[in-house]
């Protein structure tokens, strides 16, 4: 026996060793992906332990859902087969990426027992392109929000639902919640009266502005992450450090808004932020704020799977934020209006003439 001769199986057990059906190794040895090593006398095929690794490789591509035209390349050399994995691997991905919808939409339904008309509005979100997602947003904005300060209609715009590949039950309920609310008229009619009467005269219209927002947004932002430092220190509304800062919060605030620094504007302030938590309160309750821009914002935020800045506005009104070393508006607001109050300008008694 020549023990350099390799060892040849029959085809019955090349089935054995790679798990394939006989014939399927006759047909990929017809279509020339594994020819045979040998042919005996009586036409049976029999196969060499490189043959049987070529048609194990065969069968990982195909238990993968290789077409035989990729695996044909692979054996070839004509592509490789990192290249047709990676392809493939998108192509999965993508799969799993509506199975994953698919089941989300299913649980969302089951728990929700919603009728016919809700679930087809759930499957029609959940499988639209983001850019018709997108579009939705946008023709909601566009309708409501014209003739808006622009300053406003940027930060409103700009709060947009992102629905994530394998959203949540409640996630799928606030999108549907909110498309039905896109539209429908009278919410639109509700969002747009509030929205004009909120952003276009009075204190609304001056936050709108672009100056103030640039300001709540970058200095103004900075100086208060400060202001807050200096509160949650300990330091008093009259100490030195923080009659700076107050005294830095009153210009900036002033440049922001185009006004000058003077006694009026420090009393203003002072008289704001001694009620901060009042007014935050009062803004984030207002009842046509949570039928329309708030009710927005919400939905929002559970799609997006983020806290909403209400509630945390809310909780530092209230005070209850502190324990998580959060702002505490109940006692910083009084403390900044303090210090606001101290930078006014001390009178100094004039001196008494002497009696002639």
């Amino acid at each position: 026996m020549n023990h350099n001769e390799p060892t040849l199986h029959s085809i019955g057990d090349v089935a054995q060793r790679t798990g394939l059906s006989v014939s399927a190794i006759r047909y990929y040895s017809d279509e020339g992906l594994v020819t045979p090593t040998e042919l005996t006398d009586g036409g049976h095929r029999l196969y060499d332990i490189d043959a049987i690794a070529r048609l194990e490789f065969i069968r990982t591509l195909r238990d993968l859902e290789t077409d035989l035209t990729h695996v044909r390349r692979v054996l070839t050399g004509a592509t490789s087969l990192r290249d047709i994995l990676a392809e493939h691997l998108e192509t999965v991905e993508k799969r799993t990426d509506k199975l994953l919808t698919k089941r989300a939409v299913l649980r969302a339904l089951v728990r929700a027992e919603s009728t016919a008309e809700r679930a087809q509005l759930l499957q029609k979100l959940v499988t639209m392109p983001d850019a018709d997602r997108e579009r939705l947003i946008d023709d909601f904005w566009s309708d409501v929000s014209a003739g808006l300060p622009s300053a406003a209609l940027t930060r409103l715009d700009g709060v947009r639902p992102l629905l994530t590949a394998d959203p949540t039950p409640a996630q799928l309920d606030a999108w549907v919640t909110l498309a039905e609310l896109l539209g429908d008229e009278q919410f639109r009619h509700a969002t747009r009266e509030y929205l004009h009467d909120t952003y276009t005269h009075g204190a609304g219209e001056e936050m709108s502005a672009p100056g103030v927002q640039e300001h709540i947004e970058s200095t103004g932002a900075d100086l208060t992450q400060k202001l807050g430092a200096a509160h949650a220190a300990g330091l008093s509304a009259d100490d030195a450090h923080v009659l700076e800062l107050a005294t830095q919060f009153v210009e900036q605030t002033a440049q922001a808004v185009g006004a000058s620094v003077n006694d009026e504007l420090r009393m203003r302030l002072a008289d704001r932020y001694r009620t901060i938590s009042t007014l935050a309160l009062e803004t984030v309750n207002d009842t046509g704020y949570r039928a329309t821009e708030g009710l927005y914002l919400e939905l929002v935020a559970i799609i997006n799977d983020e806290q909403n800045d209400d509630t945390a506005l809310s909780d530092a009104a209230r005070g209850s934020s502190a324990e998580g070393h959060g702002l505490d508006l109940r006692a910083f607001g009084p403390w900044l209006a303090d210090a606001i109050s101290a930078t006014l300008p001390r009178l100094t008694p004039k001196s008494s003439q002497t009696a002639q």
